[in-house]
């Protein structure tokens, strides 16, 4: 309880900046909710699971700083989130490696509609490093939804981190749409919280884990 308020109040006041169009508030609190979730991830089974969701959740703060910071480190922000992607791929992995089609097949689908979306925008010199984001991020959602109905993941586990997967892929979504497509309005708000109560699910995710 004590992170979850601690990850209130700080999302709470990254959101004051943004409405009060305070940089510097912003760039100080919006690590905070993703720090309150690593300390509450220190009540999760000790485990390789677990242990990748921290790397990725440490990956993601620094992706959050790069973000956020004053000058443009939009493709040093767009790795640091790359390899968040990745971690968490390396656990969902752990728990299965079953090719399930379906869950392939949605999430190719999806990656590649966003991926043709923003390139018919041009993306210069962005384009590999779109692309490739693309392809992680298609594939973590992949692995994500996977789990689900494998009978060795828990059940809440598995809906946890396949909906904080789908949420952590939209966030990623609207912030190409918003900056290489049209601009739309709430756009931060948007990103923000689907960002935030997607990462929640995935580390909310790790307390149906077992111990290994």
């Amino acid at each position: 309880m004590p992170w979850l308020i601690l990850a209130l109040l700080g999302g709470g006041v990254f959101l004051y900046g943004l409405a009060a169009e305070l940089p510097l508030l912003c760039l100080l609190s919006k690590p905070i909710p993703v720090i309150a979730l690593l300390l509450w991830l220190r009540g999760a089974p000790a485990g390789t699971y677990r242990r990748w969701i921290v790397i990725g959740l440490l990956l993601s703060l620094l992706g959050d700083i790069l973000l956020a910071w004053p000058t443009d480190l939009f493709v040093f922000g767009l790795g640091a989130f790359l390899l968040a992607h990745l971690a968490y791929l390396a656990a969902y992995l752990g728990d299965t490696r079953r090719l399930a089609p379906l869950a392939l097949s949605f999430a190719a689908a999806s990656g590649a509609a966003i991926f043709a979306l923003l390139a018919s925008r041009g993306l210069g010199p962005l384009l590999v490093p779109v692309a490739l984001y693309a392809l992680t991020i298609s594939a973590m959602l992949w692995r994500a939804l996977a789990r689900l109905g494998n009978p060795l993941v828990g059940r809440r586990s598995a809906w946890l981190a396949a909906g904080g997967a789908a949420l952590f892929v939209l966030s990623d979504s609207l912030i190409g749409i918003d900056r290489f497509v049209e601009p739309f309005i709430g756009a931060h708000y948007a990103i923000i919280l689907t960002y935030w109560v997607g990462q929640w699910g995935i580390a909310a995710s790790a307390f149906q884990q077992r111990e290994t």
